[in-house]
């Protein structure tokens, strides 16, 4: 007599998820998918290079000049306003252009792929998206700016020892101008994500981005005199260098007139993610 006995069915127990995705998790998505790609690697060695080598380049070309006299190659202070300090950061405003392209790489690079979609998918709010971009980059930008000009003033001094520009890193507002730089750079960082937020293509942003900080300038010098003395300081790239000029009487007003750009930016970007959709 054989007994059927039943078998008893497998059940998969599943376990509904209730927890909420936090802005911490936002951040370690954001930090994951950076560092996940070779170009950011690629562009932030760049970077730290054209600092450090351009600076080290421009102290040698300056210490070339027959009879030591105080020329050199321009800098934020300009030919009759040389010292070391503005022949260390002589690569800042190429690592302004790198940096700055690399920011709007970061939020304008995922409308190209589509990959916004599944981003939007796992944090529907979209705002904390932004907010973890420009807090993610902002503070590597500024690492990479504030090591790459203190790496170059300090090549520089040895080359400059002697010179009439010579300063060491004790001379009043040397570290300040020197660590400036990270600080101009950050909020450059910050302004390609927002531009790269904002207009939602790659080559879009990068356009504006070298307009506003290169092409603008220029354009303002044709202006008649008095009205470029009024607008000169209120552009983004003119205020913004103001915190890297160790004779600037104005460097924290200059550094918090082209904050306020960027932030203008950065609301502009939050506005249009809100109201359209990716």
């Amino acid at each position: 007599m054989t007994t059927m006995t039943a078998e008893r069915p497998v059940t998969v127990e599943t376990r509904k998820h209730t927890g909420k995705l936090t802005f911490r998790g936002v951040m370690a998505g954001e930090w994951t998918k950076f560092w996940s790609l070779r170009s950011s690697w690629i562009t932030l060695g760049v970077s730290l290079l054209l600092i450090g080598a351009l600076g080290a380049i421009a102290a040698f070309a300056y210490t070339a000049n027959p009879g030591g006299d105080e020329v050199g190659p321009p800098g934020p202070l300009g030919p009759d306003g040389m010292d070391a300090v503005s022949i260390a950061i002589s690569g800042t405003t190429f690592a302004s252009l790198a940096l700055g392209v690399l920011g709007v790489l970061v939020s304008a690079g995922e409308y190209s792929t589509g990959l916004i979609r599944a981003t939007f998918a796992a944090v529907p709010a979209r705002l904390p998206v932004l907010w973890a971009k420009a807090l993610l980059y902002g503070p590597i930008a500024l690492i990479v700016g504030a090591v790459g000009a203190l790496a170059a003033f300090a090549v520089g001094l040895p080359i400059l020892d002697g010179e009439p520009v010579a300063m060491a890193f004790s001379d009043d507002n040397v570290l300040r101008s020197l660590l400036g730089v990270g600080l101009y750079l950050g909020l450059v960082g910050v302004l390609g994500v927002a531009l790269g937020a904002l207009v939602r293509s790659s080559a879009g942003g990068i356009a504006i981005l070298a307009g506003g900080l290169l092409i603008l300038p220029g354009l303002a010098m044709l202006l008649p005199s008095d009205w470029y003395d009024a607008i000169d300081g209120y552009l983004p790239s003119n205020a913004g260098s103001e915190i890297m000029s160790t004779t600037s009487d104005r460097p924290w007003i200059g550094l918090a007139i082209f904050a306020g750009w960027v932030a203008a930016t950065l609301a502009a970007a939050a506005y249009r993610l809100v109201k359209t959709d990716a």
